[in-house]
């Protein structure tokens, strides 16, 4: 008998032409999901780089003894008589963000205590928090170097 054959009324298939159809149909869509899965790969769109410079604008912003909160950075700006100076506000511990407190920082996580320097007085946190580099360009602005 024939793998098709049309007769007029019904058409008679035969199981090796239907395993032969549902095995190319199954090939097929492997296949397109295969090629579906290399173009999103091929087409990834890779992250920003992070924010290593960020601009403060004018010093004059900042009066001497003036301790200025940067929430996006976090970071502390302080300005004293010797010049501008920023402090990270990421606990050394497990990267919480601490709080300024009238005695220092604390961390909400964990418990840390910092001074107003940024040196551990209570734990789980051992290390200080990082002093971060401002400098002042040409043009009088602030430039806060987060790396």
């Amino acid at each position: 008998m024939p793998a098709m054959r049309w007769t007029g009324e019904m058409s008679q298939i035969t199981r090796r032409s239907f395993l032969k159809v549902s095995t190319q149909a199954l090939l097929a869509a492997s296949g397109m999901l295969g090629l579906g899965a290399l173009l999103r790969y091929l087409g990834y769109q890779a992250s920003p780089p992070p924010i290593t410079q960020l601009d403060l604008g004018p010093a004059s912003a900042y009066p001497p003894g003036s301790r200025t909160l940067l929430p996006d950075v976090p970071a502390l700006l302080v300005h004293t008589e010797v010049g501008f100076s920023a402090i990270s506000l990421v606990c050394t511990h497990l990267g919480c963000t601490v709080e300024p407190t009238p005695q220092g920082f604390a961390c909400p996580c964990h418990g840390s205590e910092f001074d107003p320097g940024g040196l551990p007085r209570r734990g789980p946190a051992e290390k200080p928090l990082p002093s971060l580099q401002v400098e002042q360009d040409a043009e009088g602005r602030l430039i806060l170097h987060v790396v």
